[in-house]
């Protein structure tokens, strides 16, 4: 099993670059820091690890913040920022974590390359290492972007809210060039990580104002649910989003979402929609095989489309100092 995941390593290599005809998206490129500072990916990886060692959680943590890095004015490194009314301090961004891990790599980065990798590809780079170092695929990541001048926490208002309907998620993905299978796909980055009760706790106990629980949700988890998350109790306890193996990036969240044991209202809507449905129902249909494969190949992919969202290159934007502050 383990070749044939070796096997598709090359192949999203090769995808990328017929996807991005070998230079990327705007000035994009793989190995773009290859003259510039030849070191700056193994730095990340290094940092990454160094941390992830200490504390596997970082590893959803990082994934989280780059994508929540994109959805706001494009994978520029605004989400970094720091300030009363800067991007992070938006609510949806207030359970965001990794920064200290990507200041971290800056600060090496800057010993020996001062003024030259920008922060929004150390982030899209830790998050690439992050999904590898929790048994997930890894993939060549486009680097060349430069770090934006503006962070707003008003702007946080387009991110995927875990309450969002079906055709509220495709239209936000669709306003970045994403379509239904990424999604899909890139929700599936539930397969690691946790959520607050706060989050989903009306879905066990007061669903659309009825006094009941939330129908679609598997009886016995529902009862899991609800031992986890007390109706009156803690809303900041932490639940797994896959509650078989949160701990590795694999396609069992799909599996979950088909059986009714997704925690989100958001991710268990994946399968009442019937175009959403038959992508989940691909990934879901043999974990442990060769479909489970397809969804780390299908992963990469949107990865890529996604870390290529809106993204400043060539003159536009700066390369920061300080990952937290603008220069």
């Amino acid at each position: 099993m383990e070749a044939m995941v070796l096997q598709l390593i090359p192949l999203a290599t090769l995808l990328i670059i017929s996807f991005f005809g070998g230079h990327g998206q705007g000035d994009l490129a793989v190995g773009f820091y290859k003259s510039s500072c030849p070191r700056a990916e193994a730095i990340v990886r290094s940092t990454v690890e160094a941390h992830f060692n200490k504390d596997p959680t970082i590893s959803p943590g990082l994934l989280r913040l780059h994508f929540h890095d994109c959805f706001v004015q494009g994978c520029d490194g605004s989400v970094l920022i720091t300030g009363s009314s800067a991007e992070r301090n938006a609510l949806p961004n207030l359970g965001l974590r990794g920064f200290e891990v990507v200041d971290d790599a800056k600060t090496q980065l800057e010993a020996v390359c001062p003024g030259v990798v920008s922060c929004a590809d150390i982030l899209a780079l830790a998050a690439r290492d992050a999904v590898d170092l929790t048994d997930g695929p890894s993939w060549s990541v486009p680097t060349g972007r430069r770090d934006g001048r503006v962070s707003s926490s008003a702007g946080a208002a387009n991110l995927p809210s875990p309450a969002d309907s079906i055709a509220v998620q495709r239209q936000k993905f669709a306003d970045k060039g994403l379509t239904d299978k990424d999604l899909v796909t890139l929700v599936g980055a539930h397969t690691i990580g946790q959520t607050d009760c706060l989050f989903f706790r009306y879905r066990l106990y007061n669903f659309t104002a009825t006094g009941n629980a939330d129908p679609s949700i598997n009886q016995s988890f529902l009862a899991e649910l609800q031992r986890a998350c007390p109706r009156n109790g803690d809303g900041s306890k932490r639940v797994a989003l896959d509650k078989d193996t949160p701990g590795k990036f694999d396609a069992s969240f799909f599996k979950n979402v088909r059986d009714g044991n997704g925690v989100l209202e958001s991710d268990q809507r994946l399968w009442g929609d019937a175009a959403t449905r038959t992508i989940v129902q691909n990934y879901a249909g043999n974990v442990r095989g060769l479909l489970g494969f397809r969804f780390d190949f299908d992963f990469s992919k949107s990865m890529i489309k996604l870390g290529s969202v809106d993204v400043k290159t060539g003159n536009q934007g700066e390369i920061r100092k300080v990952c937290s502050k603008f220069n």
